[in-house]
């Protein structure tokens, strides 16, 4: 039912925004040249590398050795307005329809991130990861990373269809009031995950 759910607001949401969305690909365009699409490895369910897909939001800039400028240097106020409508999101839906995604699960963070989870942590990969979250319609980037991760666990433990129209009602007021602009993944300067302070004692926190 959650998959069948997916692939319907999928489409419905592409077929409703596509003049939104190809009028984002041409600002992109515009500001910031091609591709106008950014991919990069994301875990997704069971762990396993999918290509998700953005927008752009930054340029290419390189030091003299030829190295990427840090984020904070490549992002422009196009891409930081991009991301703080979340416009630069909307690709992601691509994703859903493909099966890497759901409209509703944990944020898919980086690679390196899963070295460093504990057992409990882990968990929250026993879904597809979403376009939006408990974690990101609990505070966002107001929370520790082990906040979050908490609150994904708890997702995963009490999913059902009507827990998910609630997170995707509650992702609707969040971005209307702009709370916590920057999704937990993309956030320009914000700390990487590397482990949590504590041992694994939160494996059987629920």
């Amino acid at each position: 039912m959650k998959r069948l759910l997916d692939v319907i607001i999928a489409a419905i949401a592409l077929t409703i925004l596509s003049p939104i969305f190809f009028l984002v690909a041409y600002k992109v365009r515009r500001n910031l040249g091609s591709p106008v699409f950014f991919y990069q490895e994301r875990p997704g369910l069971h762990g396993k590398l999918f290509r998700m897909i953005k927008f752009r939001s930054m340029k290419d800039a390189f030091d003299k050795e030829g190295n990427a400028l840090p984020d904070e240097q490549r992002i422009t106020p196009f891409g930081h307005k991009l991301r703080s409508t979340t416009l630069d999101e909307m690709p992601q839906l691509i994703n859903v329809l493909k099966g890497n995604m759901s409209i509703v699960g944990p944020r898919p963070q980086m690679p390196e991130f899963m070295e460093h989870y504990t057992e409990h942590q882990k968990r929250r990969h026993e879904v597809r990861p979403g376009m939006t979250g408990l974690a990101q319609v609990s505070g966002r980037n107001n929370l520790s990373w082990e906040e979050k991760f908490d609150l994904d666990v708890q997702y995963v433990d009490n999913q059902s269809t009507l827990y998910d129209f609630k997170i995707m009602l509650k992702t609707v007021e969040v971005m209307l009031n702009k709370e916590g602009i920057d999704s937990p993944d993309q956030a320009v300067g914000a700390r990487r995950f590397s482990g949590s302070e504590t041992t694994d004692t939160k494996s059987t926190h629920h």
